[in-house]
């Protein structure tokens, strides 16, 4: 047998994990994330959510996102849209997606990354300094 490495576990066996731990939730239960449509055999289309940092112009303010892991995901980063408006550096105001380019771990994507990593890094943005001073849209609006 060929490689070295250790085996890749095949796409659905890796997402239906990574769906048993959103389920429950993140430790401090800043974040969530589930399927869209729980019957979504394919496993692609997911929803997000993180609650805003205390202290940040983003807290005490729930934030919705539409996740999309494609056919390559985990080798390629799943695709990551705000559907709650957010002022973020690392997200594009028109469309709510969050651009790979000013968003280090979807640009610099590792397959050892989750979802749960995607949406804990978003939430530790929103306590950068450069984000704490852009003005946010009224509360429960969409893109």
């Amino acid at each position: 047998m060929a490689g070295s490495g250790a085996a890749t576990v095949p796409r659905n066996f890796r997402l239906l994990d990574e769906l048993d731990r959103g389920e429950k939730g993140s430790a401090d239960g800043t974040v969530s994330y589930g399927l869209a449509d729980p019957s979504d055999i394919s496993l692609t289309n997911w929803n997000g959510m993180i609650v805003g940092p205390p202290g940040t112009p983003f807290d005490g303010r729930l934030y919705t996102l539409a996740i999309t892991c494609g056919d390559n995901y985990p080798i390629a980063p799943p695709l990551v849209r705000f559907v709650s408006k957010v002022s973020l550096s690392c997200v594009n105001a028109s469309t709510g997606a969050v651009e790979p380019r000013s968003f280090r771990p979807l640009g610099q994507w590792s397959r050892e990354y989750t979802i749960e990593t995607v949406l804990a890094e978003l939430r530790r943005e929103m306590c950068q300094p450069n984000n704490r001073k852009l003005p946010q849209p009224a509360e429960g609006s969409s893109f």
